[in-house]
């Protein structure tokens, strides 16, 4: 999209009328709503702790860090929306960025709808970020926002897939691949070029217009995992930008872990 549209003009030097440039308003869409079945009972995985401040808080800070970021929408559980932003005001957010809470949906896909319906006028590009990735450095959301900005209409941070990939038969008729019960053997179909194939991360970054026209195109429960999905489906470019081995996902006990020895290096480091 373009970064050229004209808002106001200003006096230059010797008199002469210049353009101020209007930058793109940035807005990031967290989808918190989830219960991260995987880490075990206890509280939704957003509003599990690291290092004693909420995953969640973590996330919203992460968007907050770049200045182009004028506005976090978290999407709290349905039944959550208050606790959610209690938890927000306890804890200390950069004072140039707004927050607001809205209830999210019964998927992901629907909870990003309702934060992209919660967004006000003004907003050029948006961000979907994952709550469970909370320690994705600024450099990396900096990076998609550049790329929007230079006219890419969706932007997929990601990194080069260093294992082997295998692909498997489905496990029935309707079942999808890799759906067999833990400890199936399950037959091997195909082994992928790893070369040609990325892991890819959040913050994703589109320009509003080409994400809204994707999930008013999208079938609730249709299968898509990430919104760069949806705009592929429309046949708009999707491009990738490096990623960050800090941006991984916190979905398994041991990921918390790692996340925690992430901070433990960044304190000793940059007194983070």
């Amino acid at each position: 999209m373009s970064d050229a549209s004209t808002a106001a003009v200003r006096p230059g030097p010797g008199n002469a009328a210049q353009p101020q440039v209007r930058r793109p308003r940035t807005a990031a869409v967290i989808p918190a709503a989830g219960r991260g079945v995987r880490l075990g009972p206890g509280a939704p995985k957003a509003l599990r702790a690291l290092n004693g401040t909420p995953m969640l808080v973590h996330a919203v800070r992460a968007m907050a860090a770049s200045r182009a970021v004028s506005l976090v929408v978290v999407v709290a559980p349905p039944d959550g929306a208050a606790e959610v932003k209690t938890l927000l005001t306890d804890h200390a957010l950069p004072e140039r960025t707004d927050v607001l809470v809205v209830s999210g949906g019964a998927t992901r896909q629907e909870s990003v709808r309702l934060g992209l319906d919660a967004l006000p006028p003004g907003i050029d590009i948006v961000l979907v970020h994952d709550a469970a990735r909370p320690l994705v450095p600024v450099d990396t959301v900096d990076g998609v926002i550049e790329a929007v900005r230079d006219g890419a209409p969706a932007v997929v941070p990601a990194l080069p897939v260093t294992d082997t990939v295998k692909e498997v038969a489905p496990a029935g008729p309707a079942a999808p691949a890799g759906s067999a019960a833990p400890g199936t053997p399950e037959p091997v179909v195909a082994t992928p070029d790893r070369a040609r194939l990325r892991a890819v991360q959040t913050p994703q970054g589109f320009d509003r217009a080409t994400l809204l026209r994707a999930h008013e195109a999208a079938v609730v429960g249709d299968g898509a995992t990430d919104d760069a999905g949806l705009v592929e489906r429309l046949g708009e470019p999707v491009v990738l930008v490096p990623g960050h081995e800090e941006a991984f996902k916190v979905t398994r006990p041991l990921d918390l872990v790692l996340a925690e020895a992430v901070l433990a290096r960044r304190r000793a480091n940059d007194g983070f």
